[in-house]
């Protein structure tokens, strides 16, 4: 049963990301704001069937975290899912993504059209300073840089350690850096399979300051982002806020 309805998600999702892309194309022409409404109304339609075909809902707590200026927002990642979910959930985010993801249709047109941050990864030294440039760029746009500093969907209850490239964009932006505590593995699979019914909770976390040595700040953002998680992930309690 857990198959069919992830199969009659995955025709939910990818073919209603067809239509919404190609009546959206014409949008791209626009300004950002015009590709970004198109995105976030696919992804009200998305949840809905998230809802009703998985039993699979979510909420976010800890919106107050969320400064009015840029931040970098540096992320747990359990499944694709949240990939999808901070373009609605951020007022306005940067994505960090891999580039070939740019090259895919109807995906990578958005993403561009986004402004969102490409980053090869077999670059080196030169694709890092482009990554580190371009989200100092965002970050004075007042814009929300998402990364998932742990550089790969992790299983619930893992807790890597984190690739160094996000002490380079914490120094070089010199905004706050929000964690993000999650735990949308319970539920999904890596790909947005279903595990099992329930309530996805994002959890914004309290901003660590800009100015901190790499040691001290990534020490802080792994037991913040972990502890966190580890708590959503034992509790299983009946959701605070608005449920989407």
């Amino acid at each position: 049963m857990r198959f069919l309805r992830s199969l009659i998600f995955y025709i939910w999702m990818y073919g209603l990301m067809i239509v919404f892309g190609l009546a959206g194309t014409p949008f791209l022409l626009g300004p950002r704001s015009w590709a970004r409404g198109i995105l976030r109304a696919y992804l009200k339609v998305v949840w809905f069937g998230m809802r009703w075909i998985m039993g699979v809902t979510f909420e976010v707590r800890g919106r107050e975290h969320l400064t009015s200026g840029g931040a970098l927002v540096a992320s747990k990642h359990m499944s694709m899912w949240e990939t999808l979910a901070f373009w609605e959930i951020l007022p306005d985010p940067a994505i960090i993504l891999k580039k070939s993801l740019v090259y895919m249709p109807i995906f990578g047109w958005f993403a561009v059209k986004l402004g969102n941050i490409s980053i090869d990864r077999k670059g080196g030294g030169k694709a890092l300073k482009g990554m580190l440039r371009d989200a100092a760029a965002r970050g004075s746009e007042n814009r929300q840089v998402l990364i998932f500093p742990e550089g790969t969907r992790v299983m619930p209850g893992e807790a890597p350690e984190l690739k160094p490239g996000i002490a380079g964009l914490y120094k070089s932006m010199g905004k706050p850096c929000i964690p993000v505590a999650l735990n949308s593995g319970v539920h999904l699979q890596t790909y947005c399979g279903l595990r099992k019914p329930g309530r996805i909770v994002v959890e914004f976390l309290e901003p660590i300051a800009p100015g901190l040595d790499k040691a001290r700040f990534m020490q802080q953002l792994h037991q913040r982002i972990n502890t966190a998680t580890d708590a959503l992930l034992a509790a299983g309690q009946p959701a605070t806020e608005k449920e989407t």
